[in-house]
């Protein structure tokens, strides 16, 4: 059995605490004999920045091109807001986005049963949700160019941000949408605002062709990003994958996140293109923020961090065993009641983030055994 290279980047506010117990759940799988780790160490965010005066240091990000994957667990924080606009504790993630060209960023939304009470819509709406939300995350607005703000003769401001989007870029990930839905429900909702935005016109038309040319097997819809934000509300369990641009695909996840009852239970996936023997370069990290008005209290919910793990077996290290007992131990511990504080709903108690580490440790024994 040959090892996995994998970089943790516990980073800032909860972020060390969950990593700690994902750390538990990386112990337990090599004590078993289910995968084996060469662990590395980095900063990133605002303790990198707090090191090294940069967000990600430049050993770190060779670390991290060196790794099989990179965990990691949350970034920024208040502490850092005065900090230069390129050092923010952000830009230590967009780089390591940027340059591990991790275009495809796939974000489950999955109510469990034992927490369908916790959403904030009624449970026949989301109970057995299974939404994959793929955000195509290297290209649009976010990194376009020009980006600036200029001064014009009057004295006014003005802003500018650009959407940029090429044939190759929507091609990738909407590959990447297909595939997933033939091991799914076989449906790719794609989203984009084709009545008014010229990229969203060109998304709508390359994703329609590759669906011609190579999965017409694969049921697609189309659906623009404010009516599928709608739908979400109204009718969640309609969607299987959902494929969207990079700005649409960062406000309508956290959106499908929600419907779970708690951020703090999604993991995340941000993938690179495939080398010619099918290896990726690949993140994962909790869809939830680092919660500094929490931290170093000992009650984040780790799950989502567990379930980046899980995440990193199944898409990284091709190991599903380890990935299925992971959800299955998640899913367990949670049908016995056990609850941190963000989930607690109606439960008479809610448990420590290292008591939830620990009880998901337990499950997986059983599950293994």
């Amino acid at each position: 059995m040959s090892a996995h290279k994998l970089l943790l980047l516990p980073g800032d506010g909860i972020g060390p605490e969950i990593s700690a117990e994902a750390e538990k759940v990386i112990d337990f799988l090599s004590q078993a004999g289910v995968a084996k780790f060469e662990i590395e160490r980095g900063l990133v965010g605002g303790a990198a920045y707090d090191a090294h005066k940069v967000a990600i240091s430049e050993s770190d990000m060779a670390l991290a091109q060196a790794a099989d994957a990179v965990l990691l667990a949350a970034v920024g924080g208040p502490k850092w807001d005065g900090v230069p606009y390129n050092q923010r504790p952000e830009a230590g993630l967009l780089r390591l986005r940027k340059d591990l060209a991790l275009f495809a960023n796939l974000r489950p939304a999955i109510c469990y049963p034992a927490l369908a009470d916790a959403s904030s819509l009624k449970r026949e709406l989301v109970d057995g949700l299974d939404i994959m939300i793929v955000r195509e995350l290297t290209g649009g607005v976010y990194f376009g160019e020009p980006k600036e703000i200029v001064t014009l003769e009057n004295g006014e401001k003005r802003a500018v941000d650009t959407q940029v989007y090429t044939t190759h870029e929507i091609e990738r990930i909407g590959r990447v949408a297909f595939e997933l839905a033939r091991n799914r429900g076989n449906k790719v909702t794609s989203s984009e605002k084709a009545n008014v935005m010229r990229s969203g016109y060109l998304w709508r038309e390359v994703i329609t062709a590759l669906h011609k040319r190579e999965y017409a097997d694969v049921k697609l819809e189309h659906m623009l990003a404010d009516a599928l934000a709608m739908q979400l509300v109204r009718w969640p369990k309609q969607f299987d994958v959902v494929v969207t641009d990079n700005l649409f695909g960062d406000m309508l996840s956290d959106e499908a996140a929600m419907l779970t009852g708690s951020l703090g239970m999604l993991p995340s996936a941000s993938l690179g293109a495939a080398d010619a023997n099918g290896k990726r370069k690949a993140m994962y990290e909790p869809c939830h923020g680092s919660a500094p008005d929490i931290a170093g209290k000992g009650i984040a919910n780790p799950i989502a961090m567990i379930g980046s793990l899980g995440m990193a077996m199944r898409y990284s290290f091709d190991n599903a065993k380890a990935a299925d007992a992971i959800d299955q131990a998640i899913a367990g511990v949670l049908g016995k009641g056990l609850r941190t504080i963000d989930i607690k709903g109606d439960a008479p108690s809610s448990i420590s983030t290292s008591q939830m580490g620990d009880a998901i440790v337990a499950e997986l024994k059983t599950v293994l055994r």
